[in-house]
């Protein structure tokens, strides 16, 4: 039988594409340096370090009887909740297995080959990938202050302009926009282009001028807001987010939407923890502290930051960023490198814990001071 290349017969987009890097796993690193798994913190990927919610775990528990059955497709009781708590028709809400699957959906709806994908320098690499993969051209737009240029990102718009990214609050660089900024853009931005806005951390931010992409919806009929419960929810392994949007684009996703993509485990946990207000407090409450504590640590340590409103930083060592990250990997400590996100100089660190934020801390001290 001759051999086949079987890279020469994907698809275009496929055939360059690199696959996504999470975050190193504890049970890699553990094994790569000889390490106990119990001594090492990872702070690489944003998830919630409080635990998860009481109530999601007995909302878990009491599902556990019905693993044999197929999950309730059109998710019900999650979009009615939902429905109630945003003030929104649950025929304008659809279901992800984490919200990172509403971007996949809004691609294949619009785009194929030729079409552009305007994106901002330093955002989320996956809006990338899912252009790529439909045969889309993403264009990026060099980034003001780490963050979205949201005027500049409008008059880059073009006939072949299909789909614009904006990330509220940016992940890596943990940058925001104001309700101006945003509101000028939607203005600008023609009806027939898509603004899917990602507000995967929304529920850290508490600015007054923080713009909450769902007051907008009524009037912006070409706009997608997508929201996660991985993060401020502690629901990371279980991936469950959704988007909000007009009936007429929460359709056109759905027809997409492979069938049971949400699990009935985290359909119920979805469910229960939406209105525990105190545990998204308790995570709200637990980050802040986290957060002064990096920055103030930074700054005894002479290095520079960006000010950040996710549950997450950046920080700068110029020149030794990967190094630091090596060094880190091997006392135990696993955070991110964004050398991939244009900031060579940079290393992303999620907000912890306080004893998880003081170790590395330590180890960062010590691997500069060495």
């Amino acid at each position: 039988m001759d051999k086949v290349e079987f890279s020469q017969l994907a698809n275009i987009g496929v055939q360059s594409l690199s696959p996504y890097q999470p975050g190193k796993p504890i049970d890699e690193l553990a094994r790569e340096f000889n390490l106990n798994p119990a001594d090492i913190i990872k702070l690489a990927s944003n998830e919630n370090p409080l635990g998860p919610s009481s109530k999601a775990i007995a909302a878990i528990t009491a599902e556990l009887a019905n693993l044999t059955r197929y999950p309730d497709g059109n998710g019900f009781e999650l979009k009615t909740a939902l429905s109630r708590k945003l003030r929104v028709k649950s025929s304008q809400i659809t279901l992800g297995n984490g919200s990172s699957d509403i971007l996949e959906f809004i691609v294949k709806c619009f785009v194929s080959g030729g079409d552009e994908v305007l994106v901002s320098q330093h955002a989320f690499a996956i809006y990338g990938l899912v252009t790529q993969m439909a045969g889309g051209r993403c264009v990026q737009i060099p980034a003001k202050n780490w963050g979205h240029d949201l005027e500049a990102m409008a008059r880059a718009v073009t006939p072949s302009t299909k789909i614009i990214f904006v990330t509220n609050p940016n992940n890596p660089t943990g940058t925001w926009n104001t309700k101006v900024q945003l509101k000028s853009f939607l203005k600008k931005v023609p009806s027939n282009v898509i603004v899917l806005l990602d507000e995967a951390y929304f529920e850290y931010v508490d600015k007054a001028d923080y713009p909450s992409g769902i007051d907008y919806l009524e009037q912006y009929t070409n706009l997608v807001v997508t929201r996660t419960f991985s993060k401020a929810y502690g629901l990371a392994s279980l991936r469950v987010g959704y988007g909000v949007c007009s009936e007429q684009l929460a359709d056109l996703m759905n027809r997409v939407r492979p069938p049971f993509n949400v699990d009935s485990l985290a359909l119920a946990a979805a469910v229960a923890c939406l209105n525990d207000d105190s545990y998204v407090r308790q995570s709200k409450e637990l980050n802040d502290q986290g957060l002064n504590q990096l920055q103030s640590g930074f700054d005894q340590l002479n290095l520079s930051w960006i000010p950040s409103v996710g549950n997450f930083i950046c920080f700068a060592i110029p020149g030794r960023a990967l190094e630091v990250f090596q060094g880190l990997l091997a006392k135990g400590v696993i955070i991110r490198p964004v050398a991939n996100y244009e900031m060579p100089d940079h290393l992303r660190v999620s907000i912890g814990t306080q004893v998880e934020n003081e170790k590395f801390l330590l180890a960062l001290k010590s691997l500069l001071e060495a």
